[in-house]
């Protein structure tokens, strides 16, 4: 039998007719079905759903002749991967890793798994100025990475630390970016959301 099986269909050949009923009758507890006169066709399973290998020897050790042949064998389906989420701080060096090298602003969203994370994530990352969307898990705010409004990639990095440190989880995405900026006299550029300038 292959390594990790689980189940397999059995085929048991006996020499006549009679001792094909012999035979079913001594394998009654697999529930064995005649695929010929002469044939019979039952199932042994490790995993608790059929006829265990320990009785199936029992029981086939009643039957002094027969050819027995695995006509199929099924194994384990093996677990899928578990995905984990990774830490705030990992995603954060992930979505910089992901904007143009002459990126100069950008508006992103740090999406928790959880809406109990909500208040406690906002107090973390105060420094980010985060505004909440809706009733969300939602929290957006802005990044600058030379000078104007928004906060600094190192420290967005040290909220996002604390966040790791008290257990909050989520991912981080970048809404909007733009690069090379200039900025005259203000504090960088607006974007308009819905109405509203972020």
């Amino acid at each position: 039998m292959p390594e990790g099986w689980v189940r397999v269909d059995l085929h048991l050949k006996l020499p006549s007719r009679e001792a094909a009923n012999q035979a079913a009758a001594a394998l009654a507890p697999a529930g064995p079905y005649r695929s010929a006169p002469t044939v019979l066709r039952f199932a042994v399973a490790r995993d608790g759903s059929g006829l265990g290998p320990e009785n199936a020897t029992r029981l086939l050790s009643r039957i002094p002749r027969g050819a027995l042949t695995a006509v199929d064998s099924f194994a384990a389906a093996r677990p899928a991967p578990v995905e984990t989420t990774p830490p705030l701080a990992v995603a954060w060096d992930r979505a910089l890793a992901e904007l143009p090298a002459d990126w100069s602003d950008a508006f992103l969203e740090l999406r928790l798994e959880s809406t109990d994370f909500v208040e406690k994530a906002a107090v973390l990352c105060i420094q980010a100025n985060p505004r909440r969307v809706g009733t969300s898990a939602t929290l957006r705010f802005r990044a600058a990475r030379k000078a104007g409004y928004g906060i600094a990639t190192s420290m967005a990095r040290r909220c996002f630390e604390r966040c790791d440190a008290a257990g909050i989880t989520g991912t981080i995405a970048v809404l909007r970016v733009l690069s090379d900026t200039d900025h005259v006299h203000t504090q960088g550029p607006s974007w308009i959301l819905d109405g509203q300038t972020i």
